[in-house]
């Protein structure tokens, strides 16, 4: 008699790891283990119960509903095994399953979206899966542009806004600002300001002002490649719609003091006709540069 019952609990025993093993084949391919949110895909297997086995939808309302369960299982805001844990207590309630073996697995996120924008080379959204991190989030949209500004804005799920130095993510690689995020966020690099040099320079174009220094008429002025030939001793600086004339001849002949240009500004050189901008060619500079991915402009 004690042999029978030593070979019953025998039994017992590995059918309990049979079926143990047998779940933890069923989910040895699964996605990291997170909250589950509306709109994630779930495998639900039961063990030695198939009609009960497939794969189901995390609802609007939050939950799961499986055959023969009248009610919906709540899902939303549990962790897979949370879930595994309601999903056998409904089979025991409603009478379907004596002692029920239930395994979830993640198929597909689709309630944790990380959006990256602005200016970098590919923006992208994807789903947060395991562990992902803003450098890592950046990775994805296979890094900055060269149109990229100085900071990265960083804006949480609940509204919270981060503003990071891309110096400090990049260059020093703080680990403090190197954000684990979580599904929900939105990482949006602004592009750099832009100042305009057009008319009769070699190389109009649009500027990028990137590191805070100072930007001057002789700053841009070079960064254009110099005056052209027969250029007008007098210049016009367009900011806000307002014209302000400067002394470009005297300037570059240092008999004048050089004059500060701010982001966005326009800084023409006209020909020796002197002739001047209209508001129409303005807002066609500032649409125009503003719009190109290479902040190229070609000046006719």
């Amino acid at each position: 008699m004690i042999r029978l019952g030593l070979l019953f609990s025998i039994a017992i025993l590995l059918v309990a790891q049979s079926r143990t093993s047998l779940m933890e084949e069923v989910g040895k391919d699964n996605l990291p283990a997170q909250k589950l949110g509306i709109d994630d895909l779930v495998a639900v297997s039961v063990y030695d119960a198939p009609e009960l086995t497939r794969s189901v939808r995390v609802e609007q309302d939050g939950t799961i509903h499986l055959p023969l369960i009248e009610e919906g299982i709540k899902a939303a805001g549990l962790f897979p095994r949370e879930l595994e844990t309601g999903v056998a207590a409904a089979l025991k309630s409603g009478e379907i399953l004596v002692d029920p073996v239930v395994k979830i697995t993640v198929v597909e996120y689709h309630s944790r979206p990380i959006a990256v924008m602005g200016a970098v080379k590919k923006p992208v959204t994807f789903q947060a899966v395991g562990a992902v991190t803003l450098l890592g989030a950046l990775a994805r949209a296979e890094g900055l542009s060269d149109e990229a500004g100085t900071e990265i804005v960083l804006t949480h799920e609940d509204g919270a806004i981060e503003r990071i130095p891309v110096k400090r993510l990049l260059n020093e690689a703080d680990p403090a600002v190197n954000f684990v995020l979580h599904g929900g966020e939105e990482i949006r690099v602004p592009e750099a300001g832009k100042i305009f040099v057009v008319g009769n320079v070699r190389k109009p174009g649009a500027f990028l002002v990137r590191d805070g220094s100072e930007d001057s008429v002789l700053k841009l002025v070079a960064l254009a490649e110099g005056l052209a030939p027969f250029s007008y001793k007098q210049a016009f600086i367009y900011r806000d719609k307002q014209e302000i004339p400067i002394d470009l001849d005297q300037i570059l002949k240092r008999k004048a003091p050089d004059v500060p240009l701010q982001v966005g500004d326009i800084l023409y050189v006209p020909d020796n006709k002197g002739k001047r901008l209209t508001a129409t060619v303005l807002d066609r500079i500032a649409g125009f540069g503003s719009a190109t991915a290479s902040g190229l402009l070609i000046w006719r």
